[in-house]
């Protein structure tokens, strides 16, 4: 059995902005570049980071977008694309569930925003055709336009769907407001399986699916669920492990029942944040966690792939 792993990094624009103002001589002279560099050669890791277009002012009116980011490095970015992706991913930080009720001209537009802003300074060879949508629910309509942009894949979520039950508290940090504001047909509840206690109830879009039992048969091999009505392929891509979520001793535990009861694909996330000492949920153990992850999968026969490649 042909044994893959992924690892994809949500929220990522500060390192545009680091680059943008410090213009070091390389990309890997940029600390957090340097990490994912430093995995690449000892681990074979291949990585997509999926990008915002912009910062969000909740951290403050530093503001910094896309559009800034200099092509000093498209060159080098084109020259490390075989292992390092740049994807779409929102608009910005907040709203949660940015997508969950868009339109699709919303999606549309935000998406060529980004798109383009890569394809400038990092080249065409750097874009990725499977995304990750920021809290992954995405309206019917999103999806629509996401095809239309050259999307095949697109991570979903799964579990039985339920009607809102019109009680604002049955949704963490105020989400009910996100489902019912321009709500769509196909937006709902649902209970998410993670162990981020704080946000088992969740929300789903059109990128669901209902069938238990048929998704969690898949869950752990590189299949994924065509949908024929929007021609994408709908899979989970972090099927396994959220590194900010877990320790160094939880993570090890987890991946050793994982390679022992021989899960085909496992896929890795994680997000940019908690790399920064300013960020408030800062985690010192980041770079320590991502070594030690791919080291364990490599070690145990388990090769790099990018989600695009995984299952088109």
């Amino acid at each position: 059995m042909e044994k893959k792993c992924l690892n994809f990094i949500d929220d990522v624009i500060w390192v545009f902005r680091d680059l943008a103002r410090k213009k070091p001589a390389s990309l890997f002279a940029n600390p957090f570049l340097s990490v994912l560099k430093e995995a690449h050669e000892k681990y074979g890791l291949k990585t997509q980071l999926n990008v915002f277009y912009c910062t969000d002012n909740y951290y403050g009116n530093d503001d910094f977008n896309l559009s800034e980011m200099p092509d000093i490095y498209k060159k080098e970015f084109q020259e490390n694309s075989s292992w390092l992706k740049l994807a779409f991913h929102a608009r910005q930080e907040f709203p949660d569930y940015p997508y969950v009720n868009a339109s699709y001209e919303d999606v549309y537009n935000d998406f060529h925003k980004i798109k383009n802003e890569v394809i400038r300074f990092a080249g065409e060879e750097s874009f990725t055709k499977a995304i990750v949508p920021h809290w992954l629910p995405m309206s019917y309509d999103g999806c629509r336009a996401l095809y239309d942009c050259g999307i095949r894949t697109i991570s979903a979520t799964y579990g039985v769907r339920k009607e809102y039950n019109g009680n604002p508290e049955s949704l963490p940090y105020g989400h009910a407001q996100r489902l019912l504001h321009k709500r769509k047909p196909e937006t709902a509840v649902f209970t998410r399986d993670t162990n981020n206690t704080a946000i088992q109830s969740s929300i789903c879009g059109y990128n669901h699916v209902d069938d238990v039992e048929a998704y969690e048969a898949i869950l752990r091999t590189t299949k994924g669920i065509y949908d024929e009505k929007t021609g994408l392929m709908f899979k989970r891509a972090c099927n396994g492990i959220c590194l900010n979520l877990y320790t160094p001793e939880t993570l090890k535990v987890t991946l050793s029942k994982m390679i022992d009861e021989e899960w085909e694909y496992i896929g890795i996330g994680n997000h940019e944040q908690y790399f920064y000492e300013d960020y408030p949920q800062y985690q010192s153990e980041f770079e320590e966690k991502l070594r030690s992850t791919f080291s364990f999968l490599c070690s145990n026969g388990y090769q790099s792939s990018f989600y695009e490649s995984l299952i088109l």
